[in-house]
């Protein structure tokens, strides 16, 4: 499992090192990986090491240091060396060592911004070390036109650098992930210590690219993560795998009030995306002409036109395809919340929903869905500051709510009640598709159903209290993504649908599960697989 941390908790776990006056001894460890990090990236292209050029953009403070640090061990290997002093200044000793190293130093001004951002951009490494944990707020005056222009040259260049991020992009907060513009966007973030939270979650994802780990010493002193991550070794563990004498009923009833009139494929796609999630049975509720559907697309449920009370299920999924005016099934979906059983809401059924419900609920909104959420209780936004503060929203509305939050997106955060918070990222961009959220919705009402069978094996995962269902959430948006993965490599990387997910996953699952003891499993990966 990846473990993420906010830039205080970092500060804090490094504050007796520093007292102990090993300062300069983690500033050379991040240094020396910041640097092997560069090498790595030019030789995974193909690209020559001695004679290349290398740019460090350094800003005053120890990140600056970082990066000057890196270039000289970087000019021992033959690069050609350039710093740009953001600030004027810079640490004094890295400052030092990089003169010492034959390292060519400009100081930034109001006047020489555009030239120097001509010069940087013909580098082939450019290192971001302005800004770093603990900056308050974006980059500003000459360094703001100094990033902006050397982005806009990048783009109209055939061939950029490759940017290297010292422990995060320069503008990423590293506590929320919220961007500050203009922000030079990464190849790679090599980050020290362990993974900072903004680096997991939009937009400072869009901003990191790869994200690298670099050990420095204090790995030992970390607290409880801010953010989690699962991997690949998390999810074979966790996966529900039926016994010898399972059964339909032993291994997981799902309810689903789901579809309308106007969505009835909503319905058809949450009962495909539960059956292929290992579901033993899924019963439908709805009206009519959408059950008909159901039966047809899905000959292995089971469907009604009954009541919630009359139902028995392990877990109920409700919302997918419903609108204001499909009275019945939003009454459906209000009874299976006060049934107490573990429920996955979705689309339609989140404004119907009392604003008060537990941790067993969990809710899935996108941006758009979240910001009317936030408003209707009290918290007014707009999908742009959704977008914009993706973990903040997301811990907010689980906060008012006493639910679980999933906000979709190209990073999924899931946050707890109780402030915890997962974060996954296995898809790829052809899951913006119609529907995809309606399988998603199936996989976990599955795997919400099974959680408390004797298939389920998420009793062995060693997180307490209401976190255990953001992690649950976590793991069913893990392999969504992987099946949406899946099944884009089917077709060499082209465009799938909803319906293609549901297919793709028991082959993604068997796969997953296949490779349960594939290799070692750390706290803290030192490479991160984040595109």
């Amino acid at each position: 499992m990846i473990s993420a941390y906010t830039g205080t908790q970092i500060r804090a776990a490094e504050q007796p090192f520093l007292s102990a006056g090993m300062g300069a001894v983690l500033m050379q460890r991040a240094s020396y990986g910041l640097a092997n990090a560069a090498v790595h990236e030019l030789k995974s292209r193909g690209r020559r090491i001695y004679g290349a050029s290398v740019a460090v953009l350094a800003g005053k403070g120890n990140n600056g240091g970082d990066g000057l640090f890196a270039a000289s061990f970087l000019a021992a290997r033959g690069m050609r060396t350039t710093a740009v002093l953001a600030a004027g200044t810079a640490h004094p000793e890295a400052l030092a060592a990089f003169e010492r190293a034959g390292g060519r130093v400009y100081l930034l001004t109001e006047l020489n911004a555009g030239e120097l951002a001509a010069h940087v951009a013909s580098a082939d490494v450019v290192i971001d070390a302005i800004l770093g944990t603990g900056a308050n707020g974006g980059l500003r005056g000459a360094a703001a036109d100094l990033v902006r222009g050397l982005s806009e040259l990048r783009l109209s260049s055939g061939e950029p650098g490759i940017v290297v991020a010292c422990d995060v992009p320069s503008g990423v907060d590293a506590d929320t992930g919220e961007a500050h513009a203009p922000v030079l966007s990464a190849e790679v973030t090599v980050t020290f210590g362990a993974a900072k939270v903004g680096l997991l979650a939009d937009p400072g994802a869009d901003h990191a690219g790869r994200v690298q780990v670099v050990p420095i010493g204090i790995e030992e002193d970390l607290p409880w993560p801010a953010l989690r991550r699962f991997e690949l070794a998390d999810l074979a563990r966790l996966l529900p795998q039926p016994g010898r004498r399972s059964h339909k009923y032993s291994r997981g009833v799902l309810g689903v009030v789901a579809g309308s009139a106007d969505y009835p494929g909503a319905a058809v796609l949450a009962c495909r995306g539960a059956l292929a999630a290992g579901a033993g049975m899924v019963r439908y509720l709805g009206p009519p002409e959408v059950a008909n559907l159901v039966r047809q697309s899905c000959p292995e449920g089971v469907c009604s036109t009954g009541s919630v009370a009359d139902t028995h299920v392990q877990a109920w999924l409700v919302g997918s395809g419903m609108g204001p005016g499909d009275t019945e099934q939003l009454q459906r979906a209000r009874d299976a919340v006060e049934s107490g059983l573990p429920v996955i809401a979705d689309a339609g059924a989140l404004p119907a929903l009392p604003a008060v419900l537990g941790p067993q609920v969990l809710l899935t909104p996108h941006a758009g869905e979240l910001a009317a959420l936030l408003a209707r209780l009290g918290e007014p936004a707009d999908r742009p500051e959704v977008e914009a503060g993706t973990l903040a929203a997301a811990r907010k509305a689980a906060g008012l709510t006493g639910a679980t939050v999933l906000l979709k997106g190209a990073t999924t955060l899931v946050a707890a009640p109780d402030g915890a918070v997962f974060s996954q990222a296995d898809g790829v961009p052809w899951l913006a598709t119609g529907g995809s959220g309606d399988v998603l919705a199936g996989i976990i009402g599955a795997l919400l159903a099974q959680s408390g069978t004797d298939v389920g094996r998420f009793q062995t995962l060693d997180i307490p209290g209401p976190a255990r269902w953001a992690a649950l959430a976590a793991l069913g948006a893990a392999m969504h993504g992987k099946a949406g993965r899946s099944a884009s490599d089917a077709c060499e990387g082209g465009p799938i649908t909803a319906g293609s997910v549901a297919d793709a996953l028991p082959y993604t699952w068997g796969k997953v599960s296949r490779l349960s003891n594939s290799g070692p499993h750390s706290r803290n990966s030192h490479s991160l697989p984040l595109r």
